[in-house]
C-alpha cells in the first residue's frame, strides 16, 4: 500500500504521468511530425517486421487515446481547481481564464518547436468549460454525449461540405506540395524556418484537423466534461471502494468498442476501394472511429484505476506520479528534446531511423524523464514551468525549493 496521505491525488499524478508516457510514444515514433509525411518517409522508418508492428501497434492502441487520457484529466483539474476555490468561499472563474490565458502563451511558445502542440487547444477550448460547472450532470453528460456521437461533425460539414475551415489543403494526398515543403523545411530548415512555418500556418492546419470534419476539438472538450463529471462524482476520493462501478464501465466500455468498431468498419467498407471523405457515410465512419477510440480510453482508465488497487501493481504504478505532476514540464521538454534528435537544426535524424529505433528511444526518454521528475521532486515543490505557471497565476512568487524537515 502507498503511504501517501492523499490517495486521490496520487492516483490522478500517476494516471497523468500513464498518459503522459503513451503521448511520448506516439509522438516519438510519428517523429514530431505534427502533420502528414510523404510515402518516402513512410517507406523509410517502416522496413522491417518490427517496425510495422509498432506502426500497427500504435495505430490501433495508442494513437488518439492518450491525449483523450489527458483530456479527461484536464477536465478533471478544472473541477479540482474550481471546488476549491468554491470551497474557499471564492469564485475561480475569473482566475482559471487567466490561468488559460497563460497557458495558451506557454503553448503558443512550445507549438513554435512542434506543430502538434495540443496546450494552446485546451487553453481555447477550456474557456467553454467555465460555464460548465454550473450546469446540471444532465447537461454536462448530454452535450459529451453528442459530441462523442459526432454532432460538431456533422454541423461543420453540413456547411461547408468537406471544404477546409481554414488552409485549403487535401489531408489525404500525402504527396501535396503542402505536405512536401513543410516536410522538407523540417528536414532540412533552420530552427528559425521551423518556428516561422509553425507561428501562423502551422495553427491553420491544427485549426483544420480539430474544428473541421476531422473533429478532434469536439472529441477532447467531451472528455473535458467526462472529467468534470467524473470530478464531481468524487469517484478518485474513493476509487478503492467503486469496484462495482468500475466493472460496469468496464463492460459497457467494452460493448461500446464492439458496436463502434462495427459502425466504422461498415461506414468505410461500403465506400469501397475509393475512400471520398466528402461524404456522409465518411462522416459516419469517422465517428465510429472517435466512439471506438473513446471506448478504448474509458477501457484504459479502468484497468489502471483496478490495478492501482492492487498492492504490487500500485507499487510500480505509483512510480509514475511524480512524471505527472511535472506533466507540463516534461510534455514541453519531450517535444524540445524529440525535435531536436529529429529535425534538421538539430541532428536531422528525420525519415533516416526506424519505428523500432524510435520506440526503444521513447521508452528510454521515459525512464530518464521518470527518474529525474522523482529526483527533482525530492528537492523542489513543483516542475519549473508548473511553477512558472502558478507564481504568475496568483500573482504570488511561490517558494521553489521544500524545507529541510
Amino acid at each position: 500500500m502507498t503511504t501517501s496521505t492523499s490517495p486521490r491525488i496520487e492516483i490522478i499524478d500517476a494516471l497523468r504521468g500513464f498518459a503522459l508516457a503513451g503521448i511520448l510514444i506516439c509522438h516519438l515514433v510519428e517523429q514530431y511530425l505534427g502533420a502528414g509525411a510523404p510515402q518516402s518517409h513512410a517507406e523509410a522508418v517502416s522496413v522491417g517486421l518490427s517496425d510495422q508492428i509498432i506502426e500497427g501497434f500504435i495505430g490501433i492502441f495508442m494513437r488518439g487515446k492518450f491525449l483523450a487520457l489527458f483530456s479527461f484529466l484536464f477536465g478533471l483539474s478544472f473541477f479540482i481547481q474550481m471546488d476549491n476555490g468554491a470551497k474557499k468561499g471564492t469564485a475561480f472563474g475569473g482566475r482559471f481564464l487567466w490561468r488559460l490565458l497563460l497557458l495558451l502563451i506557454i503553448g503558443y511558445v512550445h507549438s513554435l518547436f512542434y506543430r502538434g502542440d495540443i496546450l494552446t487547444i485546451y487553453a481555447m477550448l477550456g474557456i467553454l468549460l467555465i460555464p460548465f460547472f454550473r450546469l446540471s450532470n444532465t447537461w454536462v453528460l448530454g452535450i459529451s454525449a453528442l459530441l462523442f456521437l459526432g454532432l460538431g461533425r456533422y454541423i461543420i460539414f453540413y456547411f461547408t461540405q468537406g471544404d477546409h475551415l481554414f488552409l485549403e489543403v487535401n489531408p489525404m494526398d500525402m504527396e501535396s506540395t503542402h505536405v512536401s515543403d513543410y516536410y522538407n523545411i523540417l528536414k532540412n530548415g533552420s530552427l528559425w524556418d521551423v518556428f516561422a512555418t509553425n507561428s501562423w500556418e502551422g495553427h491553420l492546419d491544427k485549426m483544420n484537423f480539430q474544428y473541421g470534419f476531422f473533429g478532434r476539438g469536439y472529441f477532447t472538450f467531451a472528455f473535458f466534461l467526462v472529467g468534470l463529471y467524473v470530478g464531481r462524482s468524487g469517484f478518485f476520493k474513493r476509487f478503492r471502494e467503486n469496484q462495482k462501478f468500475t466493472k460496469k464501465v468496464l463492460i459497457g466500455s467494452l460493448i461500446l468498442f464492439v458496436i463502434s468498431l462495427g459502425i466504422t468498419a461498415g461506414a468505410f467498407i461500403s465506400m469501397g476501394t475509393e475512400v471520398n471523405m466528402n461524404s456522409w457515410v465518411a462522416m459516419i465512419g469517422l465517428s465510429g472511429y472517435d466512439l471506438n477510440n473513446a471506448s478504448m480510453t474509458l477501457i484504459y482508465l479502468v484497468l489502471f484505476v483496478m490495478l492501482y488497487r492492487k498492492v504490487r501493481p500500485e507499487k510500480w504504478l505509483v512510480k509514475l506520479a511524480p512524471y505527472g505532476r511535472m506533466a507540463l514540464t516534461n510534455y514541453i521538454l519531450q517535444s524540445i528534446i524529440g525535435t531536436l534528435l529529429l529535425y534538421g537544426w538539430g541532428f536531422g535524424f528525420l525519415g533516416e531511423i526506424s519505428n523500432t529505433v524510435t520506440f526503444l528511444m521513447a521508452i528510454a526518454l521515459i525512464i530518464l524523464q521518470v527518474w529525474v521528475s522523482k529526483i527533482w521532486l525530492r528537492h523542489f515543490a513543483y516542475g519549473p514551468i508548473e511553477w512558472l505557471w502558478r507564481s504568475l497565476t496568483f500573482f504570488k512568487v511561490f517558494p521553489m525549493r521544500k524545507k529541510k524537515s
